[in-house]
Parts: C-alpha cells; sequence; structure tokens
C-alpha cells in the first residue's frame, strides 16, 4: 500500500473516531495503520494480491478479514463502541411465487 493510501486510511479512521465520539490515536506506520482506543489496540493492513480480502483487521490479536472500508469501519467500531448495533442482512434464495 502507498503512503498516500495509509494516510488516507488514516484519515478517515481518525474521523470516524471523532463522528461516534470517540477519544482514540490513529497513526500509520510501515503500511499499516495503528488505531487504539479505549484500551483496544486495532491493526488495519492490506493483504497481498490473490486473497479474498482487502484487508486484514486485528483487534486485540485476534485477527479477521475484511472485503472492504465499509468492513473495516463496521469492524472497529464494534471493537470500540459497545453501544454499537451491527446488523446483518442474509440472502436466501426464494421462490418466485410464495406457495
Amino acid at each position: 500500500m502507498t503512503d498516500l493510501c495509509t494516510d488516507t486510511l488514516r484519515e478517515l479512521l481518525a474521523e470516524s473516531l471523532a463522528a461516534w465520539r470517540l477519544v482514540g490515536d490513529v497513526r500509520s506506520a510501515g503500511g499499516l495503520v495503528l488505531l487504539s482506543c479505549n484500551a483496544t489496540e486495532i491493526r488495519v493492513e492490506p493483504v497481498p494480491p490473490g486473497s479474498p480480502f482487502r484487508w486484514m483487521v486485528t483487534v486485540n490479536g485476534r485477527r479477521r478479514g475484511a472485503l472492504s472500508l465499509l468492513a473495516v469501519l463496521r469492524r472497529v467500531r464494534a471493537a470500540l463502541d459497545c453501544q454499537y448495533e451491527r446488523h446483518q442482512v442474509r440472502i436466501a434464495p426464494a421462490p418466485v411465487i410464495p406457495p
């Protein structure tokens, strides 16, 4: 990841913390972004080409993949804000005409 992408991600996460009314520290180092807030350490890093994910998000040692920046933001907010309510949508095949 280029320094420009790292700086943009760092800025996005810093602005997100402000929007969520959370106080924390966001910094970039060596192509990854480190965030600390509410005694939680988060690391966001790009994955190598060929991976099904675009980002890896590590929260207090637990590493999970994220397909997009939106997924990164969801993981970060869920880790930092205990009041955050995640909404999941499941898509399943259904008959065209209900029985």
